[in-house]
């Protein structure tokens, strides 16, 4: 179950994958949110670079276990475009962070890619629970389904999604 805070948190990560895609990259965004409704850290994709390992959520992962202690990263949220990858999902769990809610699932984006004729990625896209299974998940968040098909419809010069 998602609220209007967590609407808000997910448009901004939305947002930011927006931005991504605009200076060249991947479009994925993610932001981190404390217990108290704070911002306390926001990426987008870097992988465009060559190190594909430059996933927002794995920045998260990294910032958080280096600034905030245990009990903080345990009620923090992050809200992202996409859900976790494999990478991603271990990270969030091996740091300790709280719930994640996404915008456009693992699943969705699988579908999406076999539709245009898209390869599979290197890593078998699983669930967050299934990599992660003590982690709260909400989401795919449906207002956000056709935006972020759209954009990952840009990146592969597919149109509008078609």
């Amino acid at each position: 179950m998602v609220n209007d805070a967590d609407l808000r948190h997910l448009r901004r990560a939305v947002d930011l994958a927006a931005e991504a895609l605009e200076k060249g990259d991947e479009p994925f965004g993610s932001v981190l949110v404390g217990a108290d409704g704070t911002v306390l850290f926001e990426d987008h994709n870097h992988v465009a670079g060559g190190d594909s390992t430059r996933h927002p959520e794995f920045a998260i992962a990294r910032w958080a276990a280096e600034h905030l202690p245990a009990s903080e990263r345990a009620t923090a949220t992050v809200y992202t475009s996409g859900e976790h990858c494999p990478m991603c999902s271990a990270a969030h769990a091996w740091v300790g962070l709280g719930r994640i809610v996404y915008a456009s699932s693992s699943e969705q984006l699988g579908s999406w890619r076999a539709e245009w004729g898209l390869p599979a990625g290197p890593v078998r896209a699983l669930s967050v629970n299934e990599v992660a299974p003590g982690i709260a998940t909400a989401g795919p968040v449906g207002m956000f389904t056709e935006e972020i098909r759209a954009l990952h419809a840009r990146l592969h010069g597919r149109g509008t999604g078609d």
